[in-house]
């Protein structure tokens, strides 16, 4: 089960269309960007009444963009390889004349007088935008109470993932081709292993964070969500690379992620962590499956320990997120205070409360568990890793969970060490549970090796069907 085979016969709705096949359809002049956007905008209409996966709409603006992209098209011309294509971007993405919230009921009439960098690089790339899609308040755990959570499209009783919620369930459901979302301590990837996507969490650094709102500055990462990995390779050669406004995006060239995703994985080093513990059966699964792929294509499969402080480096993300947090909402905390929700209140209120001491100990914790995955990624050209010790969570049984520091923590424990020491990391859906949902894993890599892990994932989907598996919406 989740071999390549039956998926090949069958045809794919256009909604469904990889990225990569509508913007060849659209170059080839074998659809309009109109027609293709009034296409997406009707599913929309359709679907999302239920979904609640878009906090901003912007239809008029889409159809009159993509009439352009049409009229260049025409006339031989093209921005790049999403001219034309319908994609939609995480409301906390600043958008020129559009209400950009970050999922805070106090920011619902904030209107940006300028495009952050990486809509900015989009909208030069071609890309149609549909809308702004919801999220958590401020990009952290929980929604606004205010504001309707996205439903997964897969099963409304299971959790859509967070802070990229609507980015997940959008995606997800054939709203839109591609997405951008933030992973601060697993929000690129949570909701991509929950709506069963393909998610890339590049390098911090290796795209602009100007112009996006914070959650915590040192943790926070921008990145692309699709349905491949080849998807994914296009939209991130479209947003990376260095930035004036951001001097953190580092100055280092590009690469051709399109022309390096066909490398071969025979022959590779893949690491694979010693027994994870508290590692669920469907988790592990999805992992003993992706080490069987590979080692079908000729990947070395290498035991490896995860370095001493992995654990620690999770817990120790909770308090780092706090103080930055607390940074980030200066100028309406706790000003504002009675406006915010419980959720991201507490965290801010717990980042308040740090002193310098502390804060000095996270940093060199930090650094000795960045200094020991780098070492770890030294050793092996890859490493597989579940993406949560339970690979997926009921809104009731997240609920019974409940949202203290070691069960935030025990979550983070595969995704939050990846924030704190900033690699890349790509999740790929890599199963079913018996309930229908899907199960994902990530691919890991050395700092700005994005090329690495997306070739890894395209091999393993090009063996695989898991992502071309599809909710039941239509059903």
């Amino acid at each position: 089960m989740g071999y390549r085979g039956e998926h090949d016969r069958m045809p794919t709705p256009l909604h469904y269309t990889s990225l990569d096949d509508v913007a060849r359809q659209l170059k080839a002049r074998q659809l309009s960007s109109v027609d293709l956007t009034r296409t997406m905008l009707d599913r929309i209409g359709r679907i999302d009444s239920r979904l609640k996966s878009f906090a901003t709409l912007t239809p008029e603006r889409a159809l009159a963009d993509a009439a352009a992209c049409d009229a260049e098209t025409a006339a031989g011309r093209s921005r790049g390889p999403l001219h034309g294509v319908p994609i939609a971007v995480k409301d906390l993405c600043n958008t020129e004349g559009v209400p950009t919230a970050a999922g805070m009921t106090i920011h619902r009439h904030n209107i940006p007088t300028e495009d952050a960098t990486v809509v900015a690089r989009l909208k030069a790339g071609g890309a149609v935008i549909l809308g702004k899609l919801q999220m958590t308040e401020g990009a952290f755990g929980a929604h606004h109470p205010a504001i309707p959570a996205p439903i997964n499209p897969w099963n409304e009783a299971y959790w859509t993932g967070a802070s990229s919620s609507g980015a997940g369930a959008a995606t997800a459901a054939g709203l839109c081709f591609a997405s951008l979302g933030s992973d601060t301590g697993g929000s690129i990837r949570f909701p991509s292993t929950m709506n069963g996507l393909t998610g890339l969490k590049p390098t911090w650094g290796r795209v602009s964070r100007a112009g996006v709102f914070p959650l915590a500055e040192s943790l926070d990462h921008i990145g692309p969500m699709c349905r491949s990995a080849l998807d994914c390779a296009i939209a991130l050669a479209v947003i990376a690379g260095a930035d004036d406004r951001d001097p953190t995006a580092v100055p280092l060239p590009v690469p051709d992620y399109r022309a390096a995703i066909g490398e071969a994985v025979a022959g590779k080093r893949i690491g694979r962590p010693v027994d994870p513990k508290e590692l669920d059966d469907d988790g592990r699964r999805a992992l003993d499956g992706a080490v069987e792929v590979f080692a079908r294509a000729g990947a070395r499969i290498v035991d490896v320990a995860l370095p001493a402080g992995f654990d620690e480096a999770a817990r120790d993300w909770v308090p780092l997120c706090a103080v930055e947090c607390a940074i980030a909402h200066e100028a309406t905390y706790p000003s504002r205070a009675s406006e915010y929700g419980p959720v991201l209140a507490g965290l801010i209120d717990a980042g308040r409360r740090l002193s310098g001491t502390e804060l000095a100990h996270l940093q060199v914790r930090r650094a000795a568990i960045t200094g020991a995955l780098n070492k770890l990624l030294a050793s092996v050209d890859l490493l597989l890793m579940p993406v949560m010790p339970q690979a997926v969570w009921s809104l009731q049984g997240l609920a019974a969970a409940g949202r203290d520091a070691d069960t935030v923590a025990a979550r983070l424990r595969f995704t939050a060490p990846f924030d704190m020491s900033g690699h890349p990391t790509l999740t790929l859906p890599g199963g079913m549970t018996r309930d229908g949902m899907p199960v994902g894993f990530q691919i890991v890599a050395g700092a700005f090796d994005e090329a690495a892990i997306l070739a890894a994932g395209h091999a393993y989907q090009q063996a695989t069907d898991w992502h071309l598996k599809r909710p039941p919406l239509d059903a």
